[in-house]
């Protein structure tokens, strides 16, 4: 497991280390002025060395050598400041591009990702992903860059300046050091697990949460409140367990380190001051010696801290890699055509499809749809009727078999060019934030305003339109905001009027709709359907009479087909569900 995790680890270093490498400039800027502090603070106990030597006892005191070293300190603690203030410039810049890459790639995977991914996955987890996770690395990035960099340098130097004044001691400390390592290092290899379950459990608990809070009406009309708090307990209950854990494990790290190094400051005092009284060493070199193991010691508590930090980092970075790296939805062929010159003509052969292997949904589904026919589509739920529009827009991949459309199996066209074709009215309604002529114009920006009112006349959007605060112009929130479901749906409805598509999908368009104004729709969708292949899905059976050929599936299998009275005289299960729903 150990040994899984440090390879895991180690990939996740080297992705960062890819999007370090855009950014060389900057990193190395950083490690010069790293290395010009440390530099300039190394210095600095020499020449307080030097001045402690200059008092030599009462009324001994050379002071035109101690103001000559005050003013050399001055010189180098205000070069130290600037070279600090420039490299801690240099990490924000390079952290923050870092971390807009991450977030930008991350984004535009979400675009591509196969909806397999989406519908599998909480959204709300996928959102703390982009969001907490990418926070959570940039902080640690930051902090590893800021005090990483200086503390590396800082303990070469300082050996190398220890070394240059005595030996003997120097090998004191270094004998110590393993210790400080080895603790921080068996520490640090136990907080990864820890810090990743707690990322993890973050994002759970975030999906919750958004779940709850998009379906707050679901969860009250269902009483599901004490359930759902419940469930939240649980995750919170489990977050709290990780973080209290990953925290723990965290916060020993620099105590543990502290004790370590208190050691090497009392073997430095120890020899320090045998070698003083014995004459090897001056009092001014031990004060410098002793100035020199408190910097060696500091960075080995500040990079047990960074490590800590890190590891959260990596696990937080872990999981946004995991995303950026998932398989993305088949790409296009190089030769993909764009549909041209649509006049409607569908067929699906010998198709078969599953969500998950396990489960078979259709299978052998054949159907050809010519030209101007409205196909509708009835049955029980889960029998298939929304996967059949999902494979026609090519939201899914067939399984086996081919759709295609004007004699072009729909895997040699453009995406683009593919849905361009369709124009749909889902149940479920998708309005943006904006003004409500936004919202219409979605699918055809260069409309004026004479074709607008006209699409909204013809759905019988117009008289509500108006009656809000700025007619055309009023500003909507996300979703519709204030607006009634019904008039969600009008709005969707007049947007498809507006782009008068060569072929049209209603999957239940007029459910959230009064019957008085679905009797209106449906004469606008009469006239919109002349001419046009369109494909209604329809739980009301009234509003599906006039179709060409109604498909009755069951099973994700056409069990039964024909127009409305032929398939009433069949007396089969299509005019069972008529009959449930009309029977007197």
């Amino acid at each position: 497991m150990a040994k899984r995790m440090d390879s895991r680890q180690l990939a996740t270093v080297r992705k960062v280390l890819r999007y370090m490498k855009r950014y060389q400039l900057f990193l190395g800027i950083s490690i010069l002025l790293a290395a010009v502090t440390v530099a300039s603070t190394l210095y600095l106990p020499l020449l307080t060395g030097d001045a402690v030597d200059c008092i030599l006892g009462p009324g001994e005191v050379d002071f035109p050598g101690v103001f000559a070293v005050l003013k050399k300190m001055g010189v180098l603690i205000a070069v130290t400041a600037l070279a600090q203030w420039l490299m801690n410039v240099c990490n924000n810049k390079m952290t923050y591009q870092i971390v807009r890459d991450v977030r930008n790639e991350a984004f535009r995977k979400i675009g591509i990702l196969p909806l397999k991914y989406i519908d599998g996955h909480a959204h709300g987890e996928i959102v703390s992903r982009v969001i907490a996770d990418v926070d959570q690395f940039a902080d640690g990035l930051l902090m590893g860059f800021t005090q990483l960099f200086t503390g590396v340098i800082t303990i070469v130097g300082t050996l190398c300046f220890m070394f240059s004044v005595n030996v003997g001691i120097t090998l004191v400390v270094l004998l110590v050091t393993p210790v400080s390592l080895f603790v921080a290092s068996f520490i640090a290899k136990r907080t990864f697990t820890m810090f990743r379950a707690q990322s993890e459990a973050r994002g759970e608990q975030t999906a919750l949460i958004d779940e709850m809070i998009g379906d707050q009406k679901v969860v009250q009309a269902f009483s599901q409140e004490k359930r759902v708090l419940e469930r939240f307990d649980e995750i919170n209950k489990r977050l709290q367990k990780c973080s209290l854990q990953a925290i723990f494990f965290s916060s020993i790290t620099n105590p543990s380190t502290r004790f370590v190094n208190s050691l090497v400051y009392t073997g430095v005092g120890v020899t320090g001051a045998l070698a003083a009284v014995s004459g090897r060493l001056s009092v001014g070199q031990l004060a410098c010696f002793l100035s020199y193991a408190n910097q060696y010691t500091k960075p080995f508590n500040e990079i047990s801290g960074v490590v800590t930090e890190l590891q959260n980092a990596i696990a937080c970075a872990g999981r946004v890699f995991d995303l950026i790296e998932e398989t993305p939805q088949t790409p296009e062929a190089e030769n993909a055509k764009v549909l041209a010159e649509v006049k409607g003509r569908v067929a699906l052969e010998d198709v078969s499809f599953s969500y998950t292997e396990e489960q078979r949904l259709i299978e052998h589904l054949d159907l050809s749809v010519q030209p101007g026919q409205r196909v509708a589509i009835v049955g029980p739920t889960g029998c298939g009727k929304t996967t059949v529009i999902n494979l026609l827009m090519r939201f899914y991949d067939v399984t086996a078999g081919a759709v295609k459309v004007e004699g072009t199996d729909i895997r040699e066209l453009t995406r683009k060019s593919l849905r361009a074709g369709y124009g749909m009215v889902l149940q479920e309604t998708w309005l943006r934030s904006g003004t409500i002529r936004d919202n219409i114009v979605i699918g055809r920006p260069q409309a004026t305003d004479t074709e607008v009112t006209a699409a909204a006349k013809a759905c019988h959007a117009h008289s509500f339109i108006m009656r809000l605060p700025n007619g055309y112009d009023t500003v909507i929130g996300e979703d519709g905001g204030s607006l009634s479901q019904g008039q969600k749906q009008l709005l969707c409805i007049t947007r498809l009027m507006l782009c008068t598509p060569p072929m049209l999908i209603l999957d239940e368009a007029t459910s959230s709709i009064d019957t008085r104004t679905e009797l209106k729709i449906q004469n606008a969708f009469a006239k919109l359907m002349e001419g046009r292949t369109s494909f209604i899905v329809a739980h009301r059976l009234s509003t599906i009479r006039t179709a060409d050929i109604i498909l009755v599936m069951k099973d994700g299998r056409i069990i039964e087909q024909g127009n409305h009275e032929s398939l009433l005289q069949k007396g089969g299960f299509y005019a069972a569900l008529y009959n449930s729903q009309y029977a007197r």
